[in-house]
């Protein structure tokens, strides 16, 4: 056994990727790519907003810009591992490497998990009780939601990051995967994962069916009040609103928690690197247009910064 163990710390493994050398494998690469320096740049432009503009100086500002720097540190986790192993045709990565993009990827998803449920229920206070605004969702409550996603998303990753290479890989080193993700590196461990799964699905009831609980009932409760409303343009602005909110929602949590919550039995070679596409690469480029660049002070703020620039 302790064979196997250092064995599993001095070897490298093997990222089998997206990609094959196909020449649809090229368009595929480049839409990628495309899509990894549009995420960057808008999740940049976001904060550089947040910070610049003092009307963009709200709870709900202040938790988008971590959202965003939690977005941008997730795909450049990922996505120039993708590139260099593209160009280079080395699929190789490091027991050290595969210990970092798991801790960062794990501290960044669970975090965001938590700050999603966090920002949902910023919209619910704002417009189901308005007047409690100001005291239910002061600078401390924000600080407090803010720093309490990346603290617990961290203090979790550590835990199942550690639990998770300590395991023996003593087959095959080749993970079905453009990442090292937790579920496709179990498939080759040579020993029983079944308490380490457990532990992985009580985890996940706490950073995936809690907060998509709360987001559920925060915009269900929005919509009756905005159905309330006397307004039809307020009504039909607000569902619109919620409406393009619980996509993301659902196309961020729907995989995460189908890749993270079956048993490793369940789990299709393959698969689960098709569906961590929506999660990992997707979602960080769509968050900023939804939730930010479609609202009016965003606009308005870019078309400011805009203005300065033009005129130094």
């Amino acid at each position: 056994m302790m064979g196997h163990e250092n064995h599993s710390f001095t070897s490298d493994f093997i990222l089998l990727g997206l990609f094959s050398s196909s020449q649809s494998s090229l368009v595929f690469f480049s839409f990628i790519f495309i899509i990894f320096i549009m995420a960057v740049t808008e999740n940049t432009v976001m904060i550089l907003l947040i910070l610049r503009d003092s009307r963009l100086h709200t709870p709900m500002y202040f938790l988008l810009s971590h959202l965003s720097f939690m977005d941008i540190l997730h795909i450049s986790n990922i996505v120039p591992k993708m590139v260099t192993d593209f160009l280079s045709g080395s699929r190789t990565i490091s027991f050290a490497g595969c210990g970092i993009q798991i801790f960062l990827s794990l501290t960044l998803l669970g975090g965001e998990c938590l700050l999603l449920a966090a920002m949902s229920y910023d919209r619910y206070v704002a417009i189901c009780h308005p007047l409690h605004y100001p005291i239910l969702m002061n600078d401390y409550v924000r600080v407090l939601m803010a720093g309490g996603s990346w603290l617990v998303g961290t203090v979790n990753s550590i835990v199942h990051t550690a639990y998770a290479l300590h395991f023996p890989f003593c087959g095959s080193r080749a993970i079905d995967h453009f990442f090292c993700e937790v579920p496709a590196m179990l498939k080759l461990s040579c020993v029983d994962t079944t308490l380490y799964e457990r532990e992985a699905y009580v985890s996940g009831i706490i950073f995936l069916f809690i907060p998509v609980s709360l987001i559920f009932v925060s915009y269900v409760q929005i919509l009756l009040t905005v159905f309330q409303m006397k307004s039809s343009e307020a009504q039909k602005k607000s569902f619109s609103t919620c409406s393009f909110h619980m996509i993301v929602v659902t196309m961020y949590y729907g995989p995460f928690i189908f890749t993270y919550m079956r048993p490793k039995s369940y789990h299709t070679p393959g698969q689960d690197k098709y569906l961590a596409i929506f999660y990992t690469i997707l979602t960080p480029t769509l968050n900023p247009i939804i939730y930010s660049f479609r609202n009016k002070d965003v606009l308005e703020a870019m078309k400011n910064m805009l203005k300065c620039n033009c005129l130094h």
